[in-house]
């Protein structure tokens, strides 16, 4: 890792947090130790614990590894895939588009 900080805002830095708890809970349910975790994973034992401390210097890639050792990389296709807000955003503006082409006609 370099030796450049990421600084989150706290919202992202608590969620960030959080995944870390519960990749920590995962592996404690499999009764995995870190060391096996982390060889699995193919990352240091001194990474896995920070991936678990929630730290956000730590690259997408390693957290994904460890994700899929515990089995549960496909927990990460569910970001997103029921975006509200974005389909709310994007049918008002088809509705807005529309009125548009109405007008005209």
């Amino acid at each position: 890792m370099s030796g450049k900080k990421t600084t989150l805002l706290p919202g992202p830095e608590k969620i960030l947090k959080e995944l870390g708890v519960n990749l920590k809970l995962a592996r404690k349910r499999r009764k995995l130790t870190r060391n096996l975790v982390a060889e699995r994973a193919g990352i240091a034992r001194s990474t896995l614990q920070l991936i678990e401390d929630g730290n956000p210097g730590v690259a997408m890639s390693s957290y994904l590894q460890v994700l899929f050792v515990l089995g549960l990389e496909k927990d990460l296709l569910r970001v997103a895939a029921d975006d509200l807000l974005g389909r709310k955003l994007q049918d008002a503006a088809l509705l807005n588009k529309k009125k548009g082409n109405d007008k005209a006609n």
